[in-house]
């Protein structure tokens, strides 16, 4: 799988476990550390697990895995190294704090347009 495609997938992921806010930062050229940043928030610390385990449950079924995930316990934020993509899943007032947005502004960032269910 291309790193946009993951990172493509692990958005479209988050969006259905009702992620919200979801961002995609194109670290290519910008951090040795991995190609794609994927940040979403959710409202409680229950959902932001939730989404983290569907991102890991998922993906592990098309054999790509985590090989890093830190602050599940928490629940505040998550985060999910995959190599090619790094998830940051956020409460949102964890999220507004640690603004990565704006510590990373050099990076393109695209904001994912997922299903609109009415919600």
């Amino acid at each position: 799988m291309q790193p946009r495609e993951l990172a493509e997938k692990i958005a479209t992921i988050a969006d259905d476990k009702k992620g919200k806010d979801i961002l995609l930062l194109n670290m290519e050229g910008i951090s040795y550390m991995t190609d794609y940043f994927v940040i979403a928030s959710a409202s409680n610390t229950t959902l932001v697990r939730a989404i983290a385990d569907a991102i890991e449950d998922k993906l592990a079924e098309q054999e790509v895995f985590c090989s890093h995930k830190e602050g599940y316990n928490e629940g505040r934020w998550v985060l999910m190294d995959f190599g090619d993509a790094v998830v940051h899943i956020f409460l949102e007032e964890e999220r507004d704090f640690y603004n990565l947005e704006q510590l990373w502004a050099d990076a393109p960032s695209e904001a994912f347009e997922g299903t609109d269910d009415g919600q």
